[in-house]
């Protein structure tokens, strides 16, 4: 893991700020949804970016009943029923 020499204190709600020159290297625009890890004693915080529940492909993903597909994981499944 990489350190950034960064130290912020947490506020009385439990929150921190992220540094603008990281949300800038790392693409995080106000509103983006993180994802949070537990890695042993570390917390990890990860862009959100929704993925096939298939392939775990995250380009082009379409939210059918509340599930993540990819377009060609769509073409697959109607390939196989089209099959049946």
């Amino acid at each position: 893991m990489k350190s950034t020499g960064i130290v912020r204190k947490v506020d009385e709600l439990g929150r921190i700020v992220l540094p603008i020159e990281l949300r800038r290297t790392l693409d995080i625009a106000e509103k983006d949804s993180l994802e949070i890890y537990m890695d042993g004693p570390s917390i990890v915080l990860k862009k959100y970016q929704p993925a096939c529940i298939f392939c775990d492909d995250a380009k082009d993903v379409i939210v059918f009943h509340g599930k993540n597909i990819c377009p060609k994981c769509i073409r697959a499944l109607q390939d196989a029923m089209d099959k049946e």
